[in-house]
């Protein structure tokens, strides 16, 4: 099974109770009605990022879906962040990385840069191990989805930044 496709989605959820708190986040994402499996950091070689309205038309409710998902939950006041990042060589044959990203505090754009920033750390240091030789043309593309929000006090606030495969 590789994914021949992937989008980036994210969402929030408020509720008394954690669990329900990530369920609306799911549901913001447009993704609650997949059994969704977390799976690590390599993006496929060949893979087609798309948008999320295209991936969406993909997905089918109870299918098993893999994904690198970012969540954080909090039950107090404070700003909590949650990113993935995406770095890969256009039109190659080498695999790229998605990177996870948590933080307390940060804002969605310095949350995303530094997940943005380390998934290109980890494909270059990839590619100068594998002496993969590039030149000038070679396009290498990054991007991230980052959520944050505020968290209330005896309130469950959860977030999640996802990058969703299709293996169509």
């Amino acid at each position: 099974m590789v994914a021949k496709q992937v989008f980036l989605t994210k969402g929030v959820g408020v509720h008394k109770n954690s669990l329900f708190s990530f369920e609306l986040a799911l549901r913001d994402a447009g993704i609650e009605g997949c059994n969704l499996v977390p799976v690590s950091s390599i993006f496929p070689p060949g893979c087609e990022l798309i948008s999320k309205e295209e991936g969406l038309k993909h997905l089918k409710d109870g299918a098993v879906t893999f994904c690198v998902m970012a969540r954080s939950q909090t039950n107090t006041d404070k700003l909590i962040s949650s990113s993935v990042g995406l770095c890969f060589v256009k039109n190659t044959n080498h695999r790229g990385y998605l990177f996870e990203n948590y933080s307390n505090g940060k804002n969605v754009e310095k949350c995303g840069q530094e997940a943005e920033n380390l998934a290109k750390e980890m494909l270059t240091t990839y590619l100068n191990t594998s002496q993969v030789k590039l030149d000038e043309s070679t396009e290498i593309l990054k991007t991230n989805i980052c959520q944050s929000a505020k968290g209330k006090k005896k309130t469950w606030t959860t977030i999640i930044a996802i990058a969703v495969f299709i293996e169509e």
